[in-house]
């Protein structure tokens, strides 16, 4: 039986510790150039004033109005409808990944794939591979254990049952720097905090199943994907009351990258869930899970799953490609995946024999910038918003969707953006307006940006963030804007 594992079971969003909310005092960026060039027309500064309902909003929710960042512009018009403090550059959280999709599809194109290459070192005879057998990843930013398992069925069908030697894991296509995934926010078991990688399986965490038996009066417990050598407990003790903070009762300690323990209780109450959580040691994810999966597909290793670089002289037996990249962006911005975000900007770099670095993606973004959007380019740090020194203003992430708006991907693009209390992060949004906004979440920044629809079929450009200490306070603030842009 195929092994199930959800993507959208990850909460891929940090409401994560950023520090005081700054005012930075430098101003908005000249706007140079027309449209004949085929840049976006520039949205003119200028603040007018806020209207009745958003002020009001911004009144119940107790922030000043110097917390709040907006533009709504016509995407055939250089000046806004209306603007708000749009030229004062703030860290988007999120919405720096309209950049990253944005410049990916231009750069990439909504076809392109990712490449997952198998080699073979000997002979294959009777079943059994009579040397090493390698998997060279190519920056696959959804290799679920899904697709991995067919890969893996996909290697049985060369005739290999039993590898005699190694099964080496090949990640050298991305050249990265040391991750601590506690650095960020200090929450190293936080899926979103998982780092890029080449050879990226299944976003290194797994998925924590708890399903009660009360007749036995235990909670049953599952744990996917398989991770070799890793134990945990078939059940935990069911307990009453309210199923408020089950992950505290439960007491789980993740401490031994090799034992899961429960040193507390399951609330009955809860019913079925599942708890998406990063594996402790990431390090030691792909291995672990090769291994695991390799031997339940009924597959045979006498040596060991470890790391390593395919041999020059071995030519690739099986490419197993991923979904191509309008899909991908799909799920970044539905789910707004750091990780997946992480892997498109360093796709950008990762040229042939060239590996992907972050710090060369980000000068791919800045030429691709000045090039299709014009003027100074934002301050890109990983692409994801998941960063304290990222930096853009609302007028220049409108001038973004403005070009979007006219370019052939745009429909790719657009249908990525959540809609408004339908899916992704936008489920639970309270707005009336029907929209596709891409969300922006950090515990000082709270925003949306994307397109909403207006009166008589006209359509708007929207990019409002509140940046302040007490922005998660002001969703409200947020709705009030969307609903006011639809009414125009």
């Amino acid at each position: 039986m195929r092994p199930r594992f959800a993507l959208l079971a990850f909460c891929w969003t940090a409401l994560a510790c950023l520090g005081p909310a700054s005012v930075w005092a430098q101003a908005g960026k000249a706007a140079a150039r027309g449209t004949d060039d085929g840049r976006a027309p520039p949205a003119m500064a200028g603040a007018t004033p806020l209207p009745a309902s958003v002020q009001a909003a911004l009144q119940r929710a107790k922030l000043p109005p110097s917390a709040l960042h907006l533009v709504v512009l016509d995407p055939e018009a250089r000046t806004p409808r209306l603007s708000h403090q749009a030229e004062l550059p703030i860290n988007p959280a999120s919405l720096m990944k309209l950049v990253t999709t944005a410049a990916a599809l231009d750069l990439l194109g909504p076809t392109h794939t990712w490449r997952t290459q198998v080699f073979v070192e000997g002979v294959i005879k009777d079943g059994v591979l009579q040397g090493a057998l390698y998997l060279r990843g190519g920056g696959d930013p959804k290799l679920t254990v899904e697709r991995l398992w067919l890969l893996l069925r996909r290697v049985q069908g060369l005739g290999i049952q039993r590898i005699q030697g190694d099964l080496v894991l090949d990640n050298t296509s991305f050249d990265l720097p040391p991750h601590d995934p506690a650095s960020f926010d200090g929450e190293p078991l936080r899926p979103y905090n998982a780092s890029p990688d080449a050879l990226l399986l299944n976003f290194k965490s797994m998925l924590l199943h708890f399903v009660p038996d009360r007749a036995a009066q235990v909670a049953r417990v599952h744990i996917e994907p398989p991770l070799a050598g890793v134990q945990y407990p078939a059940t935990v003790p069911l307990q009453s009351g309210d199923c408020s903070d089950y992950r505290s009762a439960l007491r789980a300690d993740f401490s031994d990258p090799q034992r899961v323990r429960f040193g507390g209780a399951y609330p009955a109450a809860c019913g079925e869930r599942i708890w998406p959580i990063a594996y402790s040691a990431p390090s030691q994810y792909a291995t672990r899970l090769v291994q695991g999966l390799w031997q339940q597909l009924g597959g045979q290793l006498s040596g060991q799953v470890r790391l390593g670089k395919v041999p020059a002289h071995l030519q690739p037996v099986l490419q197993f490609d991923s979904p191509p990249l309008a899909e991908v962006v799909r799920d970044v911005n539905k789910f707004s995946n750091n990780v997946m975000a992480q892997q498109l900007l360093l796709s950008l770099s990762a040229q042939g024999a060239t590996p992907g670095q972050f710090e060369a993606s980000r000068q791919v973004v800045q030429r691709w910038w000045r090039d299709r959007i014009g003027g100074e380019p934002p301050i890109v740090d990983n692409g994801a918003g998941l960063s304290r020194d990222e930096r853009l203003t609302a007028q220049d992430l409108a001038r973004l969707l403005q070009w979007v708006w006219r370019s052939p991907f745009m429909p790719e693009l657009a249908s990525s953006l959540p809609l408004t209390g339908q899916d992704g992060t936008l489920k639970r949004s309270k707005a009336q307006a029907a929209a596709h906004l891409k969300t922006g979440s950090l515990r000082d920044v709270a925003g949306l940006a994307g397109y909403v629809d207006g009166a008589q079929g006209k359509r708007w450009i929207l990019v409002v963030v509140l940046h302040h200490p007490q922005a998660q306070m002001g969703r409200a603030v947020l709705d009030a804007v969307v609903d006011w842009t639809a009414e125009q």
